[in-house]
């Protein structure tokens, strides 16, 4: 007897029914809108990314990247080769791509023909072998927003308004945008007589202040070489009373920088400022312990969160050198991610999405005693008129034609019964389902009295 096989998907996959991609499409569809209102241009690239385009971007979550194995006969010379030779690298050369980011860094890179300030979104679904967990999975669709070529605040202000612009319109309004940058960071991390070598492992532990709290960041710390000293300093210098205001926030870490620190504070003063005119102003809130996991960001930095997620619902900042990893310009850059499937938890634990969403037919046409080329016929024309119909597809009873239309997969508010008489006189009779009513118009009426309900 064959070993059962399990019908569910992969963990941290996922399957869409009818219902969920509904959903999925409204958020997409507003954060598209917003995005292009921006100005920002559409952009897609292969889920499929050349292994050195990916590697040495991601810091220690390079782990995360899902490797493709060799195919064919490139894997079987790997596999007759030398055994001790054998390891991930030699194994494999191209990997599902890990995030957005790296995939259009690479695309200025190839492209000279596009415009010197690059405004784009993509809106794809990228792959991490992580741990599932709340909002969190091994594919996931993320919507993000970037402009290249300018090193201008303009452009921190542009996408940070933008996302809040999209979440304001979902109908968030307990969220905050956490902002940093990357070099006040290093500026606290000196101050906290950390040395400059162990900078890169104390941006990774600050990291995860949120997720293992104080305790956890200061055992961390330690666990890399980094003194308990040391490690309260710059914890003192980072833990700030969330009903500080940002101006005190600003006022406060001052003395306490070098002069790379003080740019890295001018920096985020304007940025604040700019913020004030956009829908991300009241959102705003100086944040110095935020710290963004990837090692490609270089200045400002930003955070989205809500009270009832662990994690962020969006993030990014900006990369000035990533693109130049690819050719022989620096370009710099900045942009923004929000998090697709984050937002959708938050949205369906709330009850934010509309009450109906157009997800199936507004109309099952039920027909008897006509013939199926007559039924479709008429099928056709109710949908010209611009209505959703889904035709039942075989001789049946009427009532339990009627009765299908009630169940939770169909659940059409309508059913049009075509019969004889109907099909004689160019007429159809519409029946509402929740209230009872029926009439019997012209097929030309149909979608007027659909849509007057």
């Amino acid at each position: 007897m064959a070993n059962k096989v399990s019908t569910k998907p992969p963990s941290g996959m996922r399957d869409f029914l009818p219902t969920d991609l509904a959903r999925r499409r409204y958020v997409i569809e507003r954060v598209r809108e917003v995005y292009e209102r921006y100005g920002f241009v559409p952009l897609e690239t292969p889920c499929i990314e050349n292994l050195d385009v990916l590697t040495g971007k991601y810091g220690e979550d390079e782990k995360l990247i899902y490797r493709i194995l060799h195919r064919g006969e490139t894997l079987q010379r790997v596999l007759t080769g030398d055994a001790s030779a054998l390891d991930a690298d030699a194994l494999s050369d191209q990997a599902l791509r890990y995030d957005l980011t790296v995939p259009l860094a690479r695309v200025v890179a190839q492209y000279g023909e596009l415009p010197k300030y690059f405004k784009r979104y993509q809106i794809q679904p990228v792959w991490r072998a992580d741990r599932p967990g709340k909002g969190r999975f091994r594919e996931f669709y993320q919507c993000d927003v970037d402009i290249t070529g300018t090193e201008s605040l303009l452009a921190e202000a542009e996408v940070c308004a933008a996302a809040c612009e999209v979440l304001g319109g979902l109908g968030f309004g307990d969220y905050v945008l956490g902002v940093n940058h990357r070099e006040l960071l290093r500026a606290l991390i000196r101050a906290a007589g950390i040395d400059p070598s162990h900078e890169g492992t104390a941006l990774v532990a600050v990291d995860k202040l949120d997720k293992i709290g104080r305790d956890g960041v200061l055992d961390e710390l330690e666990q890399r070489g980094i003194s308990r000293t040391c490690g309260e300093a710059l914890l003192g210098l980072l833990d700030r009373d969330p009903a500080e205001s940002n101006a005190d926030t600003l006022a406060s870490l001052r003395p306490r920088l070098d002069a790379a620190g003080g740019k890295a504070l001018d920096d985020l003063t304007e940025l604040l400022a700019l913020l004030e005119s956009t829908a991300a102003g009241p959102r705003a809130k100086l944040r110095p312990q935020l710290a963004r996991g990837l090692s490609y960001y270089t200045g400002p930095i930003f955070e989205i969160s809500v009270v009832d997620l662990g994690s962020s619902i969006a993030g990014g900042g900006r990369y000035d050198g990533l693109v130049g990893m690819f050719g022989k310009q620096q370009v710099p850059a900045v942009g923004l991610s929000l998090g697709l499937e984050r937002i959708l938890v938050v949205m369906a634990e709330r009850g934010m999405y509309p009450a109906e969403l157009a997800c199936g037919p507004q109309l099952l046409l039920c027909w008897h005693k006509v013939s199926d080329t007559a039924a479709l016929a008429t099928a056709q024309k109710l949908r010209a008129q611009g209505i959703r119909v889904e035709l039942f597809p075989e001789p049946a009873k009427l009532a339990k034609q009627i009765q299908y239309a009630t169940h939770p997969g169909v659940a059409a508010p309508w059913v049009g019964i075509l019969g004889e008489e109907e099909l004689a006189a160019e007429q159809i009779t519409l029946k509402h389902l929740e209230s009872g009513d029926q009439s019997t118009v012209a097929l030309t009426e149909a979608s007027t009295h659909v849509r007057s309900r």
